[in-house]
């Protein structure tokens, strides 16, 4: 089974000094940055990457996370030179998949990009996997199904989403055999309920797919996934391969392989490095919360309270300073920066920037733990403390890249496979990947 990790412009810079917190001068992000698949040297943290058309173009009015100069690269260069993907002897394994990215339309009353454009993108970027374009459906309503498929029991915006997703999932065949295209095309399904999810896949097999993107799973609780998955598996044709869009349940990694699922796509360990409450940091076993010490200057909710008046500038700029000398000195294993005594200037300073909460024993348990100084990844060793600070993209970016490669790691575990062996297998590093030691 594949893990696809979808991009969205989540780079990190070499250059960054993370004591004065400065960077180089002649810094250009796109050459001199780096992504997480160029950061890891011993192992892989992911199978591929997948890149949603509506991410490189703006949808709706909205602004994509492309600029303008990028996008062209992107077309002229394609996407594995772009990415950065060879010809090092292990990068120019990684795949390139390429979808429409439904989320980002999904308002729309039908999705923006025609059949013939989205084959151009794929062909020109030189994805080895196309997903169909499809319109998402975010209802999950098993109750519908009472009058199996009868008019009256799913509202016809409903039925006509689906009904859509199959028919450009034809037309998405037909211009790919008529082209001759090199990529493998998805087809995809949209349902509401196990029983309409298993509709598509067989729709979609009768039309001629053999690999299926499965889409709107991404709001489901784990026991509505499982059910959708095991609906679908008993539809499917035992050659056809599934394709999990936006998931990620690493306990039912087995279950799903079984099931017929060969690649999935998720953002999650990346994003809950800096968006999540308290599950900041993976380790193979938990999650630990992120220790915040936010930047005085260039924390926005912070600067806007100490210009309200509510925030002492000085005070906050005091007790900031003092929680980074403390965890250095922590990080550097020095006697008197005690768990106590950095939790005590944590608490100090969480009671002026969040006094609406403590997480003192969250905190706690992070630091008694200290987790990256048993990680082995190249993000852990690279830092050290700092890994664990929720302060600034720099530090939030590369936890969430340890994150990623933590749960690639889950998710061999979750296949029995053998960690060691693959690691081993992979060792060989790029020049550019050795800048970033």
């Amino acid at each position: 089974m594949k893990y696809f990790l979808p991009d969205a412009q989540d780079l990190v810079d070499p250059s960054f000094d993370f004591t004065r917190e400065t960077r180089s001068p002649d810094r250009i992000r796109q050459r001199d940055d780096l992504y997480a698949h160029e950061v890891f040297r011993g192992s892989r943290a992911y199978d591929g990457i997948l890149l949603s058309k509506g991410i490189v173009e703006a949808v709706g009015g909205g602004a994509g996370r492309y600029a303008q100069s990028q996008r062209l690269r992107l077309l002229r260069e394609g996407a594995k030179d772009f990415f950065r993907l060879g010809p090092g002897p292990r990068t120019h394994r990684l795949q390139l998949m390429g979808d429409c990215g439904a989320f980002t339309y999904v308002k729309e009353p039908a999705p923006p990009f025609p059949v013939d454009d989205v084959i151009r993108f794929y062909e020109g970027c030189g994805f080895d996997f196309g997903i169909s374009v499809d319109h998402i459906i975010l209802d999950y309503r098993p109750d519908w199904d009472e009058k199996l498929f009868g008019k009256d029991g799913v509202p016809k915006e409903v039925r006509a989403r689906q009904e859509l997703t199959l028919e450009l999932a034809r037309d998405f065949l037909r211009a790919h055999k008529r082209g001759g295209h090199r990529f493998k095309p998805l087809g995809v399904a949209q349902g509401w309920s196990p029983k309409s999810y298993a509709h598509s896949v067989r729709a979609l097999q009768k039309i001629g797919y053999d690999y299926i993107a499965v889409g709107g799973l991404v709001p489901l609780k784990t026991p509505a996934l499982v059910e959708v998955v095991g609906s679908i598996a008993a539809a499917r044709k035992p050659k056809t391969k599934l394709h999990l869009l936006g998931v990620t349940r690493v306990e039912h990694i087995g279950a799903f392989e079984s099931h017929g699922v060969a690649s999935f796509d998720s953002t999650s360990p990346l994003r809950q490095a800096f968006k999540d409450d308290k599950d900041n940091y993976y380790t193979l076993s938990r999650t630990y919360t992120a220790l915040r010490v936010p930047q005085v200057q260039g924390n926005a909710k912070l600067e806007r309270r100490i210009r309200a008046g509510e925030v002492d500038q000085d005070r906050a700029r005091a007790a900031e300073q003092k929680c980074l000398r403390l965890l250095a000195d922590f990080g550097a294993r020095k006697p008197k920066a005690t768990v106590k005594a950095v939790l005590a200037a944590l608490q100090e300073y969480e009671a002026i920037h969040s006094p609406d909460r403590s997480r003192a024993e969250a905190y706690r348990e992070t630091l008694e733990a200290a987790p990256w100084r048993e990680c082995g990844c190249e993000v852990c060793e690279a830092l050290g403390h700092h890994v664990i600070l929720f302060r600034g993209a720099e530090r939030n970016r590369r936890r969430g890249f340890h994150n990623v490669w933590v749960f690639y790691q889950r998710v061999q575990r979750g296949l029995g496979r053998d960690l060691q062996a693959i690691n081993r297998a992979r060792r060989t590093a790029s020049p550019r990947q050795e800048a970033f030691a």
